[in-house]
């Protein structure tokens, strides 16, 4: 079994992406709320992406679970290129088109597109056994990528098909490839 988790709420004035941008004050009391979750299952480790917001989630799992953590870039965010952790008021002037009706085939400039973190996660699913007991912390983009893959489900822009909250909890049962929120 494996656990994904979503980082907390940060401050969202700015893109994401692989924004520096750190967890809020209701963002931090998300997770802590998630771990009295995560304390009671089976955790070797903690493997989270490199993102800032989501190394600081681990922190503060750790912090209850004390296990060692591990940073791993195949669990980053949708690379937003030049709007990553932009002010959204400056981004919206520089950059009006990404604001509007994406495509999964628009790339944000020096960027990815939504197909391209769907083919990167794809690749990391055909090796996710590795992580097989672990809890990786990551991001909503990931985790509704697993969604769309491993259920069959065309791609499509809506994010919040899949219910992937701040610091949910989902459970991916490696010998069945089933996704499902556990919290």
């Amino acid at each position: 079994m494996i656990y994904l988790m979503r980082h907390g709420l940060d401050d969202e004035r700015y893109v994401g992406g692989y924004s520096k941008i750190g967890l809020t004050y209701e963002g931090i009391k998300q997770v802590e709320e998630s771990t009295k979750y995560i304390k009671n299952l089976n955790i070797n480790k903690i493997v989270c992406s490199d993102v800032f917001r989501a190394r600081q989630t681990a922190n503060i799992v750790n912090i209850e679970l004390n296990k060692e953590v591990i940073e791993d870039n195949n669990l980053r965010e949708l690379d937003k290129g030049y709007l990553n952790g932009m002010y959204k008021p400056t981004a919206k002037l520089l950059f009006p088109q990404y604001f509007g009706e994406l495509s999964i085939y628009d790339s944000y400039p020096n960027g990815e597109s939504m197909l391209d973190l769907y083919k990167r996660i794809k690749i990391l699913l055909n090796n996710i056994d590795k992580y097989d007991g672990d809890l990786l912390v990551t991001h909503r983009g990931v985790i509704n990528m697993m969604y769309y893959i491993l259920n069959n489900i065309e791609l499509d822009m809506n994010k919040e098909r899949f219910n992937v909250t701040h610091a949910s909890i989902h459970e991916l049962d490696l010998e069945k490839k089933l996704i499902r929120r556990v919290y």
